[in-house]
């Protein structure tokens, strides 16, 4: 890459997408959400129903990006340890024996936490002071984790038998929450007969760990105005019970988001602004992350629940609450606009 590794940042991630492409079809959504989680130094979430490939995903992203990748499959009696390493009595390389520690898969660049909600808690908990420190607490040492550190957990929707819901402060802590569906029929055909006609392609080496470090630095060092800030801040407040609490809102709410919702939104703006080659977040960027951000946030009342209203409904009617300031007008209040300019032209 040049010296400057934001110049060349849209040339990169098109070929990077072209490249995934060899094994992965369709899901460019999925992808570009990735992306932003790369980009943002921020863990993703990926639901979806097995055989989506979700693994194979993060497997070719790893090869891609020249990274250490491991993965965990997460099971009702994997313990805290098996995650983040133990110590035990062996021999030391300083001769001798004694207790040394043994690192857990946890110590890695890219990190699949496979079907994390087949663990009890007390395991899921081992992740976040990693996820949010880029460090583990094991032996009573601090024990860093070398950078760049990206968990890509996944999570199967549909079997709840045998599963624990993610606490809401793990939640917290991913970036983005991706949905992965199933691929369109032309999608599937492509992916049958490629997965049934030999072995995988191979992929090119696009960047190196010290280019990631760098996309990464110039990602956050990118400006967001004032109004931007306060854009984020202010969608993410209207997802909380009280003053800030949109009508389209009232009683739909339990819990709202949090502020680590509106860094999210500010940062993964920053990679989508980024990757389209522009050096500045604009309203559109928040706009476009923003389902992906705040969904996971958000606890919705029982009334809401009642009422078929999802997540991601709360997150837009937030959104459609806040005045943008690049004077986008949300798409129902655009529609009654019209049919009023049309009834006063009938009379």
């Amino acid at each position: 890459m040049a010296a400057d590794p934001a110049k060349r940042l849209p040339e990169t991630m098109t070929a990077l997408r072209e490249g995934l492409s060899r094994r992965i079809v369709g899901m460019d959504g999925v992808v570009e959400h990735v992306l932003y989680c790369l980009l943002s130094n921020g863990h993703g979430l990926l639901v979806g129903v097995p055989g989506l490939a979700k693994t194979m995903l993060c497997a070719s992203l790893a090869q891609m990006l020249d990274l250490q990748f491991k993965r965990i499959q997460f099971t009702p009696d994997l313990m805290p340890g098996d995650v983040t390493g133990t110590e035990t009595l062996g021999d030391l390389p300083e001769g001798g024996r004694g207790l040394r520690f043994v690192p857990g898969p946890i110590f890695t660049h890219l990190l699949l936490a496979d079907e994390i909600n087949r663990t009890p808690p007390k395991t899921q908990a081992a992740l976040m002071e990693a996820m949010e420190e880029r460090q583990v607490t094991c032996g009573g040492r601090l024990r860093p984790l070398d950078p760049p550190f990206l968990v890509l957990a996944t999570q199967n929707p549909i079997e709840q038998e045998g599963t624990y819901e993610l606490p809401a402060a793990q939640l917290d802590r991913f970036l983005v929450r991706i949905h992965v569906g199933y691929p369109p029929e032309a999608d599937e055909k492509t992916i049958v007969r490629r997965t049934t006609a030999g072995k995988p392609a191979d992929l090119p080496v696009i960047l190196t760990r010290t280019d990631i470090l760098a996309l990464q630095e110039s990602v956050v060092r990118t400006p967001a105005s004032r109004d931007i800030v306060s854009y984020a801040t202010k969608i993410a407040r209207a997802t909380r019970p009280g003053a800030d609490l949109p009508k389209s809102l009232e009683g739909l709410v339990q819990w709202g988001a949090g502020p680590r919702a509106g860094q999210a939104l500010v940062l993964a703006g920053k990679a989508r602004a980024r990757i389209q080659g522009r050096i500045a977040v604009e309203a559109g960027d928040i706009r476009a992350v923003l389902p992906a951000v705040l969904g996971h946030r958000v606890i919705p009342s029982y009334l809401a629940v009642a009422e078929g209203v999802t997540t991601d409904d709360i997150a837009r009617r937030a959104m459609e609450s806040v005045t943008a300031p690049d004077g986008w007008v949300p798409p129902v209040a655009m529609r009654a606009k019209r049919s009023l300019l049309a009834r006063l032209r009938g009379k």
